[in-house]
């Protein structure tokens, strides 16, 4: 088995997040990654038995992309999230990096809010580009349309509807607000830290 489940069980009685909505969200999760173990399995057999020009195997080809970032996502969204209330330092690199390219944190946060908020099925990505040192916010379709090649996810927002609709039905803002208090900034910050001084020289 090439990909394992992560266990974020940790979150279970998370302020703002019924037990039965992260339940199921973790059930979906791991069934992202079933699928991507299935298809690198699949993948790898068509290569073996010379099969790699049929339709199947571009079907499956393609398909792999959607489950393996809806595997990726999942991971990310749960691994920046915390059951108790973690605030972001303004003396962090983080804190003044986003007051740098967004102008204030507050405008960031207006920008990230309003991302997240767009009608469609998806997700809210704070990424950084290592190219630049620039950061943005992205929407992500589905989970393989809209990613910016070559940046990092930063913080990682999921706004399907699984994400938040058994607790809070149609009120995708109300939802938006409960994530953003259970932001785990410390681990956001290490991703950022991470990425920021692994690509000094770039």
């Amino acid at each position: 088995m090439l990909f394992e489940t992560k266990d974020f069980e940790s979150l279970i009685g998370t302020e703002g997040f019924s037990d039965q909505l992260l339940k199921n969200h973790f059930t979906l999760y791991q069934g992202y990654v079933t699928n991507s173990n299935k298809l690198a399995e699949a993948l790898s057999n068509f290569l073996k038995d010379g099969k790699t020009g049929t339709p199947e195997f571009a079907e499956l080809k393609r398909r792999f992309g959607w489950e393996f970032n809806g595997m990726r996502l999942h991971e990310l969204y749960f691994g920046n999230m915390s059951k108790v209330s973690v605030q972001l330092e303004k003396s962090s690199s983080l804190f003044k990096k986003i007051a740098e390219d967004f102008g204030t944190f507050e405008n960031w946060e207006k920008d990230f809010k309003a991302t997240g908020a767009m009608r469609g099925i998806g997700w809210t990505v704070l990424s950084f580009d290592p190219k630049t040192k620039h950061i943005f916010d992205v929407w992500i379709n589905e989970h393989d349309v809209g990613h910016l090649a070559g940046t990092i996810p930063i913080l990682v927002m999921d706004v399907f509807e699984h994400a938040f609709m058994l607790d809070y039905g149609l009120k995708r803002a109300d939802y938006i607000e409960a994530f953003f208090r259970k932001i785990d900034w410390l681990a956001v910050e290490k991703r950022f830290n991470d990425a920021f001084s692994a690509n000094e020289t770039i």
